[in-house]
């Protein structure tokens, strides 16, 4: 996957709920009767999602977001990530997987069938295949492409890091994709501070696995971000799912996935100057980009490779803030917030911007 893609779609998750790795939200539930399903206790739903066995599908997941982003366009790196209108979901259940993600006109696809991934786009007509060295694949063997479109992933992560700060309830039943659903509600106790109002959460009675996720901010009565799956089918999928070959005409490229050690040794790096302050709704992640960053004027570009002045760029979306902790930028969300100092400090998480500003002075 392109990696301006994965940056934003990244720093957008971060955003969104600071460590619960939610990028997804549901519409409401379809029109007509509820179903009417056995009784469940929010707990017993709670656990048997997570603990289902992933299962073989295809399915067609709707994109959208009501995020309350800056207007920025395509001067930020990565921002066409944004408007993904929706993706069509193949796995076997056990580790092959095909996402295809369509934007406008043009349709990324995602194919990974044992240690060899290939991704095309159509947009220029190229493809690439990696092959994954064994030590790798095992070292990534759980790390799936696509995920941070796929509800039945996010969800259960979600249910995971959130459960223990929440009050979790049964709230009825909905048909989402044709099929019969508990909708549990995940809503925050009072001790936390957060934009988030509550998190709902579609699964399905037979499956319990996740189809739909609805997140609403204080303040709304809408949405502010949506991935529901819109079709699913529940089924051995075939192999021909998982098999590629480029279109006629396509520029193909084919290499093997390797780590540059001095690359693994900044991640690494990276990694330990990353903290989770505090835990539940109110989480904030904080860190440290590279000294160097936002003085490299000119450095980055944008999704049509025009240079772009990181500096400037901020300027035209975030406001200057400083405090305790020092002087920096601040872009706020329906749904979260995020700080970057002008030391190259951040602090990002679904709090409102005095949580982050304590999680930076207490660095």
């Amino acid at each position: 996957m392109d990696p301006k893609r994965k940056a934003i779609t990244a720093a957008v998750v971060g955003t969104a709920l600071g460590v619960g790795g939610l990028a997804v939200v549901a519409l409401p539930a379809s029109a007509g009767d509820a179903p009417v399903l056995p009784q469940i206790s929010a707990e017993e739903l709670v656990q048997s999602t997570l603990n289902a066995k992933p299962a073989a599908f295809d399915g067609k997941v709707k994109v959208s977001n009501d995020l309350g982003l800056p207007q920025i366009g395509s001067t930020l790196p990565g921002a066409a990530a944004l408007n993904v209108d929706s993706a069509q979901i193949s796995t076997d259940g056990a580790g092959k997987s095909k996402v295809s993600l369509t934007e406008g006109s043009s349709q990324q696809t995602i194919v990974r069938n044992g240690q060899s991934v290939w991704e095309y786009n159509s947009k220029d007509n190229s493809a690439t295949k990696v092959t994954i060295p064994d030590d790798l694949a095992k070292e990534h063997q759980n790390k799936t492409e696509g995920q941070a479109v796929d509800p039945a992933t996010v969800a259960s992560e979600l249910l995971g890091k959130v459960r223990e700060s929440s009050t979790i309830a049964v709230d009825g039943t909905s048909s989402v994709a044709n099929r019969s659903a508990y909708e549990l509600v995940l809503t925050p106790k009072p001790t936390e501070r957060t934009l988030l109002r509550e998190i709902r959460v579609a699964v399905d009675e037979q499956t319990r696995m996740p189809l739909r996720l609805t997140v609403l901010a204080n303040g709304t009565s809408s949405p502010a971000l949506e991935v529901s799956f819109s079709e699913i089918n529940f089924a051995d999928q075939p192999a021909s799912n998982f098999e590629f070959t480029p279109p006629k005409g396509a520029k193909v490229t084919e290499k093997t996935a390797e780590v540059d050690p001095k690359n693994r040794e900044l991640a690494e790096q990276a990694k330990s100057d990353v903290k989770v302050v505090g835990d539940g709704w109110d989480t904030a992640i904080t860190g440290k980009i590279p000294a160097d960053a936002l003085a490299k004027a000119g450095s980055a570009k944008d999704e049509e490779g025009r240079q772009v002045d990181p500096k400037a760029l901020l300027s035209r979306f975030a406001k200057p803030v400083s405090g305790a902790w020092g002087s920096g930028w601040l872009v706020t969300t329906k749904v979260g917030s995020g700080v970057l100092t002008d030391d190259g400090r951040f602090a990002v998480g679904a709090v409102p911007e005095q949580v982050l500003f304590e999680a930076l002075a207490a660095k």
